[in-house]
This record gives structure tokens, sequence and C-alpha cells, in this order.
């Protein structure tokens, strides 16, 4: 509830301050920009937001069947334009400003006091501009994942309701608690890199616990629903791969051998995470899918990223083949055995592989990548096992519970589901008044 009143006090703060001349807000900040960080986190943004749009939209618009595929790509698309303006105006205060160790502070509401000259503490070699851009791409991804469990049966309406009163109530304040400033499980040192707490395990757990709320897709298990384009999904996931460099590297915040060596490990475990994948499902269903390669790389590289600034290439390797298997058990056994409908397996592959990845980031970081304080039970340090799991369990938790209760709300006030009509009849005419030929 004190988190909440907050933010009221912020919407109240933000209507007074569009009233005032920005200068009265301008507060001065340390640090020198270096040109090179700076032309490396500018191509950074430009590649995560690659990663949402054409990226994720193309990769779940193939999957889906053929009179939902518009109404899919639009959800990703109008999610970004949602979590753009949230982010704005309010989300990147709460998450990235001084406040307590729950959530930030307001001193950035509508970017007030963010000049050209600006510098984060967070990030003292590129402007603040530029790490709140780097950001917002995280906060508009993130959202868009969810998207995938609930493919085929959600009100356009409802879901940007729901995506967009989740990226303040849980994406800012999660995103506050691991890399803010004061966050206390960055306190606690959990070690996440770029986001398998943060966006992983927190939209996975949203997207399964959207697929329970909302319930099955009509037919689903007696009725076919195979992927109308595989070759939009192909694209989409390579799209995702490349962008999938800016979201790793580009957490280094810098162009460093940090970065260099983030990038090796996501290649090393995407690629390791596909083959295991695709010879998994060679081995079990006699034949290797395509459907089945790109999701093993997506697995992996979702694994890889809250260890991509701590592993060397040998703890990639291991990572990726845990993904490989993991990820297909659960997008193919875990949810037969419990009958939900999670569409596109956004919590088989993003729920699955982040929390996999960040536990293994307790076991195979070390202080040679990381540096130090930063290392896993290979390096000596088992106790950040025990840290790894707390944040997992924590960010679990609360992502779960905020989730239901707001899917809950939207579902009181305007329905989450379509009616049954148009769901036989699809999506696409139904609610965009607009069909692919």
């Amino acid at each position: 509830m004190r988190t909440i009143s907050k933010l009221w006090r912020g919407f109240f703060l933000a209507a007074l301050l569009m009233l005032l001349p920005e200068a009265a807000f301008a507060m001065p900040q340390g640090g020198a920009v270096v040109s090179g960080d700076t032309a490396w986190m500018l191509t950074a943004t430009a590649l995560v937001l690659m990663m949402t749009v054409p990226g994720l939209a193309l990769f779940y618009g193939g999957m889906v069947r053929k009179m939902n595929v518009l109404a899919t790509i639009a959800q990703s698309f109008a999610v970004t334009c949602l979590a753009t303006v949230l982010w704005t105006a309010l989300g990147y205060s709460l998450a990235f400003t001084e406040g307590s160790p729950v959530v930030g502070g307001f001193s950035r509401v509508l970017l007030f006091g963010m000049g050209i000259h600006s510098v984060s503490p967070l990030a003292k070699t590129v402007p603040e501009s530029v790490y709140m851009s780097f950001q917002m791409t995280f906060a508009i991804i993130t959202p868009a994942l969810i998207c995938g469990a609930v493919a085929d049966r959600m009100k356009f309406s409802a879901l940007l309701w729901f995506t967009g009163l989740w990226s303040l109530l849980v994406y800012a304040p999660v995103a506050h608690w691991v890399w803010g400033p004061g966050g206390f499980l960055g306190a606690a040192g959990l070690l996440d890199f770029a986001g398998g707490t943060v966006v992983h395990v927190n939209a996975g757990v949203a997207g399964l616990v959207a697929a329970l709320v909302i319930g099955k897709r009509r037919g689903y298990g007696v009725e076919p629903m195979a992927p109308h384009n595989l070759v939009f999904s192909v694209t989409g996931a390579a799209l995702l791969w490349v962008g999938w460099f800016g979201f790793n590297a580009g957490s280094a915040v810098a162009a460093n051998g940090s970065a260099a060596m983030a990038m090796v490990v996501t290649q090393i475990a995407a690629a390791t995470a596909a083959l295991v994948w695709m010879v998994a499902e060679w081995t079990l269903r006699r034949k290797p899918s395509v459907l089945g390669i790109i999701s093993g790389a997506i697995a992996g590289l979702a694994t890889i990223t809250p260890a991509s600034g701590f592993v060397d290439p040998r703890g990639a390797f291991i990572i990726g083949i845990a993904a490989g298997l993991a990820c297909y058990w659960g997008a193919t056994a875990l949810k037969r055995a419990f009958g939900y409908d999670d569409s596109l397996d956004a919590f088989g592959v993003h729920g699955i592989g982040g929390a996999l990845g960040t536990l293994l980031t307790g076991f195979l970081a070390v202080a040679a990548v990381g540096g130090a304080g930063k290392s896993g039970l290979i390096d000596g340090n088992p106790r950040q096992v025990l840290v790894q799991l707390y944040g997992i369990a924590v960010i679990a938790l609360y992502s779960g519970l905020v989730s239901y209760v707001l899917l809950k709300l939207v579902d009181r006030m305007i329905g989450l589901r379509v009616d049954p009509e148009t769901e036989r009849e699809g999506l696409d005419l139904a609610l965009h008044g607009e069909a692919v030929p």
C-alpha cells in the first residue's frame, strides 16, 4: 500500500512539474562522458529495441494461427508505445533514482532535470539520456514477452490495461530492487547482469499467472493450432539473437572487455542450447523441427542473460546445455503434465530459462570475469547460490501475486477474454477490422 501511495503522489507531482520551468529541477551530475562508450550504448539501445519491434512481433506472430497474426503483432507494437510513454512519465524515476530499498523517488518524473549534460551515477561515462533510453528498451520487451502466454484469446484493451499497470507496479520496482540505487536485492549481492530476474523470471511468472487466470484457448489439445508462418518466426528469432548482443553486451554500459566477454558467452550459450533442444526433439520425436531449434536458441539467450557478465566460455557451454534440456522440458512435458495453456511458451522458455540462468550464475560466476566479490561456488563462494535463490523466490512471488491482483482487477473492469465467437473467427477482424489475405 505504501508503494501505491507513492505512485499517486508521483502523479500529482508530475502535474505540478508540467507547470514549472525545467531549470528549477536541474540537478548537477558528476562523471565525464566518453564518446566510445556513448557510441556503443546508442548502438546497443537500437539493438534491444529491435528485439521487440520487429523481432518479438515476428517471432510471436508467426507462431499463432493466421486469423490472429495481426492481433499478435499489434500487441508487441502497442506495448512498445505504451511502455515508452509510461517509462518517460514515471517508470524510469521509480526504477533508477534514489528513494527507498523498495522503490525509487520522483526526481526524474517526466524526465525533468535531465539535460544534455546530465550523467547518471549508475553510468558515469554516457549521458543519462542514453542510459535512460537503454533501460527503456528493457522496460518495453519485458511486458511484451507476457503477451505470448495469452495469445489468441485476450482482449486488446485488457492487455493494454494490464501491461500498463504491470509496468509501473511490477517492472519498475523490481528493476529498482536489482539495479537501482539502494535496491535491496542488489545490496544483498544478487548477480543479474542483464535481466534474468528483472526481465525473464518477472515476465515468465506473470505470463504463467495470466495463462492460468484467463484459461485455455478454445479447442486447445483438440483442434490443430500449428504456427501459420514459421518463416516469420525464424526471422523474428534471428532478429532477437542479433539484438541480444545489445541486451547482454550493452549491460556493461561501456565499450570494454566486459562487453566483449558478454557477447562471446551469449553466442556460445545460444548456439549450444539450440543444438541441444534440436537433438532432444530429434531423439524423442524422430524429427528436428524448425520451431524447436529456434526455441532452443531463444532459451539459451534467456538463460545466459543473468550470467553474461560473470561467466567464462566454459560456463556458457554448461548454461547452454542446461537451457536446451530444461526449457525443452518446460515447453513440452511440464506443460502437458499440469495442463496449462502457455500459448507461445513465455513461462517455459523465459521463466524457466531466467530462473535457471540466475541460479547457475551462483555456481559458475568467476571473479576473473565479473570482478572482485562477484564469484560463485566454482570460485570458492558457495553463499552466492543462496543469494541467487533468494532473488528468484522474491521476484517470482511478487510478480505472481501482483500480476494475479491486476488481472482480476482488469477482468472486473472490462473483462480479460474475448467472446467465444470472436475467438473462433479470429482476433484480427473482430478487434482490428483487418486480416491477412
